[in-house]
């Protein structure tokens, strides 16, 4: 994303740390602490170092609840899903150095899917930044790429300015991670404490409200339309707007496509929903893509996962993209009718003008469509089918959970057979793809939502990633369950090799342990299924458990993710099980 940066030095006349101070009555640790309360901070993830020391100090005389991770990565993962549920910023500590570089992934990978967050790193000592010092990394300048927005504070009067914008940046407008570098004597220093009410920052007023002259071409363009078709993103549910959305399109009669982040903003099992588009995509919804003359994205940014060869993306359709970041519009595809704005406002604006259009004949083929490629996969007597586990655990739990997954095969299964109902509910790794995201998150979502059933649904190699987290779980009786789908491969990678490198499967191939004994071991209850019966009373005894629960389900090692568009053909090229 393309933000632009605002500055990040002291405000100009404000001493240095070296400088003759005023009366002194808190450390900048303290003040640092006080911010975060009145930010309405209860939850924070992280790992303590001695660049944080000051900082940890402080917090131990606070009420803030501190999630003490086993890795810099489970901590930062764990504060996206926590932002994820309640879409307020999580929150990370780390030191500097190595803890600090730890958390660069899970910065990436917020920035990526625009998950609001504020990171706080520590740093060496102002006098020593640049000197190689022991632990020192240059933070700022390794995460400048993947954050909203970055600050280095060097006086500690500055803490509570920059906590405050920190919190704004990151959860306004297009929402993502900022970090905040505090060197070790700036947690030191003594100062008096004055808490900013108003947030202004020059250069950052991002649009909220559409221009009413564009909102009313977008209606004639839909009144015009005789296969229009909604394609949404994650931005509605980062704005909110799901509720808006279902009102807009039960009011126009308009189908309904998603991308992987945007499920759960709209009802899976409401009829004018068509399914997933994309690579992993339905052929039903993928095909009207192709066909629509009208193709209107909502909080969706027209990524490479969804659109194929762009040369051959929806080619019949006039193009409307309503979206906060103006950066998107135009980015890779080209657009007829820009719409920049927050989607809620946007869809409100649009809401009075929405009237009924004649889409009958469009859903019929649509359904057509559906019903000569459907969703399948073929189930074997006594063999265990990752589709059904997926199934199962959506029946068992009535379509309700939060779930969350790693990255692999078991996360497209997921997605495609897991059949979502709200916004919030659905928590995975987008952009960036991170293996060993999902169990973290799981932890953050569970903390965000202590009375919903949480579900991480994991592949075997993506779960050793971050495998030491069940400390975490067992420690604070978090109870999240774990589903590994078990087929002893790096699973999507041996798919591609299989269809496109002749089943050289070079490195693909990874051993595990016994993950019922390692489960035991760090005191969390494992189980084991192989086939479709084991698998039911499994899952029915994972969810009767009070605590968290590590089951896991042992898989075919040659199953595919079906449908799936082959690299650089266009979304109308689809290969699937039809083509056995």
């Amino acid at each position: 994303m393309n933000t632009q940066k605002v500055d990040v030095m002291p405000e100009a006349g404000s001493a240095s740390p070296d400088a003759e101070q005023p009366r002194k009555s808190m450390t900048g640790a303290q003040v640092l602490v006080e911010c975060l309360k009145r930010e309405g901070v209860e939850v924070m993830f992280g790992y303590p170092g001695g660049a944080v020391l000051p900082i940890y100090d402080a917090l131990f005389d606070s009420n803030i609840r501190h999630i003490l991770t086993r890795h810099e990565q489970g901590a930062i993962h764990a504060a996206e899903g926590y932002a994820r549920v309640t879409g307020r910023p999580g929150v990370v500590l780390a030191t500097s150095g190595p803890g600090a570089t730890n958390l660069v992934t899970g910065i990436a990978d917020a920035h990526m899917d625009s998950t609001p967050l504020v990171v706080f790193t520590g740093q060496v000592p102002t006098d020593m930044i640049g000197t190689d010092a022991f632990q020192e990394a240059d933070i700022l300048g390794i995460t400048m790429p993947i954050t909203k927005h970055s600050y280095q504070v060097r006086d500690a009067r500055d803490i509570p300015r920059v906590v405050r914008e920190a919190f704004h940046i990151a959860s306004t407008g297009r929402p993502g991670p900022v970090l905040v570098d505090v060197p070790k004597n700036v947690s030191n220093q003594m100062v008096e404490f004055e808490w900013p009410e108003e947030v202004s920052i020059r250069g950052y007023n991002p649009t909220y409200d559409p221009n009413p002259a564009q909102v009313a071409r977008v209606m004639e363009a839909i009144r015009q339309s005789r296969r229009p078709l909604l394609y949404i993103g994650g931005g509605v549910i980062h704005s909110g707007a799901s509720e808006e959305l279902r009102k807009f399109v039960h009011r126009t009669g308009i189908p309904v496509v998603s991308t992987l982040m945007g499920l759960g903003a709209f009802p899976s099992d409401d009829p004018l929903f068509v399914g997933m588009l994309g690579m992993h995509g339905t052929f039903a919804a993928n095909r009207a893509v192709m066909e629509c003359d009208l193709l209107i994205a909502v909080g969706a940014r027209f990524d490479d996962r969804v659109t194929g060869k762009l040369e051959r993306f929806s080619p019949k359709s006039k193009k409307v993209h309503i979206d906060i970041d103006p950066a998107e519009i135009g980015k890779n595809v080209a657009v007829d009718l820009p719409l920049v704005g927050d989607v809620k406002r946007a869809l409100q604006a649009m809401l009075p003008e929405a009237e009924p259009v004649d889409t009958r004949e469009w859903l019929a083929q649509i359904r057509r469509w559906d019903a000569q490629w459907p969703l399948s996969y073929k189930k074997e007597p006594g063999v265990l089918k990752p589709q059904q586990v997926i199934e199962m655990i959506c029946e068992a739990t009535a379509g309700d959970a939060v779930i969350t997954t790693e990255v692999g095969q078991h996360q497209m299964w997921a997605a495609l057979f897991y059949k979502f109902r709200r916004p919030r509910q659905w928590i995975t790794s987008g952009g960036l793809g991170t293996m060993g995201y999902g169990f973290p998150a799981a932890m953050g979502a569970q903390l965000a939502a202590p009375d919903q059933r949480v579900i991480c649904i994991a592949g075997d190699a993506s779960f050793q990633m971050n495998i030491q987290e069940l400390q975490t779980v067992a420690e604070h009786r978090l109870p999240v369950k774990v589903a590994i789908i078990n087929n002893g491969y790096l699973g999507m990678v041996r798919q591609w090799q299989q269809l496109f490198y002749d089943r050289r499967y070079a490195e693909s191939r990874i051993s595990a342990p016994d993950f019922v004994r390692v489960a035991e071991a760090f005191g969390v209850r494992g189980i084991r299924a192989q086939t479709p019966e084991e698998a039911r009373e499994a899952i029915r005894e994972m969810l009767a458990d009070p605590g968290p629960v590590v089951v896991d389900f042992v898989v075919p090692e040659e199953e595919n993710v079906f449908p799936m568009v082959p690299p650089g053909a266009g979304t109308d090229e689809m290969i699937g099980r039809w083509d056995d």
